[in-house]
């Protein structure tokens, strides 16, 4: 026994799924992203990298807790002198409260 599918009726479910799906995926980014920084100090030119010229770019993603305080910092690339000096400063930042933990991906640049 065939069952035939009629594409006619499955087209609109479909659409309408991947359309559920799509405002849920925009509705949890723009939650993120309308996270505001209560406390933001920008990392100290270290004196060794300015001794040195040295200049660059830290990239790092947080994971903010809901309290505001960031829980982990995960560097994707920089110097380590530059990255030393952002981590520091990283320990005074403070975002507003939220419902759930978020993800942030910053940059910080670095120079003389």
């Amino acid at each position: 026994m065939r069952m035939k599918i009629n594409s006619k009726l499955i087209s609109p479910w479909l659409g309408a799924i991947v359309l559920i799906v799509m405002s849920l995926c925009a509705l949890q980014t723009s939650g993120q992203e309308a996270r505001k920084i209560l406390s933001n100090p920008q990392p100290a030119y270290p004196e060794l990298a300015r001794r040195m010229n040295l200049t660059g770019v830290v990239k790092v993603e947080l994971t903010v807790g809901a309290g505001g305080e960031i829980k982990e910092s995960k560097i994707l690339g920089g110097h380590p002198i530059l990255v030393d000096a952002t981590l520091k400063a990283l320990r005074s930042w403070r975002y507003e409260r939220a419902k759930s933990n978020s993800k942030v991906q910053l940059e910080f640049k670095f120079q003389s």
